[in-house]
């Protein structure tokens, strides 16, 4: 089945959104919504989300479900704000409790943040489904870049997250908690079993010089031209490289923003008395020998 996809990109953090229907079909799905956001204000707007709903509205559509394929830690998640805007549920991979548990320790949270992924609606595995009117989510559990990792196939459709890049730039970093290349590895030959006209929609990209940014390319382009990864490469090799690799990566721009609102399903910290909200920055205090 084909499926209707719209993708929206928010060229500060690389990353793409995607609005997903099927013509004369009433509900709709969102994958991986953003917030803007100014790190050098800390200031959040709205502007990219509102855009998605107005497009939402004009096309006579209702939203159903705001589908995270991992807590992100390259931009603001918008699940929280669409939710509340449209009545849509969040879904997201289980091993977000993984990922909670790890960061409510980074983020010195106390028990009223719960690490037990009920900030999400619906938390999803390999072989689950969602019934979206006439579109059906296909889930597909991808480890590797995180614990939590979900790609979603939908219809002729497949949203990959994280987990593969355009071929010129690679494949996901390995090195973040619950992070493993041998995981990425099997999860994206995985992936390459699917059909070769199979559709892969990106969640980022970030272009070489003279390129301009793709959301979507064919699975056989990916199967056999990625840079890092493709059908037949060992997977000894690909492990050594990205391990190498990885150790030399400098930490996201967002990373600490990013997972305090993520591991909430986008939503912000409490205010305090005075009506303010507060994100923690764990100091990494290097002492000299």
């Amino acid at each position: 089945m084909a499926v209707d996809v719209r993708s929206f990109l928010d060229a500060d953090s690389g990353t793409w959104t995607h609005l997903v229907s099927i013509p004369g079909a009433s509900q709709a799905i969102v994958i991986d919504p953003v917030l803007d956001y100014d790190a050098a204000s800390a200031r959040i707007a709205t502007r990219s989300a509102d855009a998605l709903l107005a497009e939402i509205d004009a096309r006579g559509l209702r939203l159903a479900w705001v589908l995270e394929t991992h807590a992100h830690a390259d931009h603001l998640s918008a699940g929280d704000y669409l939710r509340r805007r449209s009545g849509a549920q969040i879904a997201i991979g289980r091993g977000i409790v993984e990922v909670q548990k790890h960061f409510k320790t980074v983020f010195g949270l106390d028990d009223t943040f719960p690490a037990d992924g009920s900030q999400f609606d619906r938390l999803l595995g390999e072989g689950d489904t969602l019934e979206v009117g006439e579109l059906r989510v296909a889930v597909l559990a991808t480890p590797g870049h995180t614990a939590d990792s979900l790609s979603y196939r939908i219809g002729d459709a497949l949203f990959v997250g994280d987990t593969l890049f355009a071929p010129d730039v690679g494949t996901a970093r390995c090195d973040f908690p619950g992070g493993d290349a041998a995981m990425l590895y099997a999860s994206i030959q995985k992936l390459y079993a699917l059909p070769d006209d199979t559709r892969v929609f990106l969640c980022h990209d970030y272009p070489p010089a003279g390129r301009v940014a793709r959301a979507e390319l064919a699975l056989a382009e990916a199967a056999t031209t990625n840079k890092q990864l493709r059908r037949d490469t060992p997977r000894a090799e690909y492990i050594a490289f990205r391990e190498a690799r990885d150790a030399t990566l400098p930490m996201p721009r967002l990373i600490l923003p990013a997972l305090q609102i993520n591991i909430r399903a986008g939503a912000l910290p409490e205010p305090d008395a005075k009506g303010i909200r507060y994100l923690r920055l764990p100091l990494q205090v290097a002492t000299p020998d």
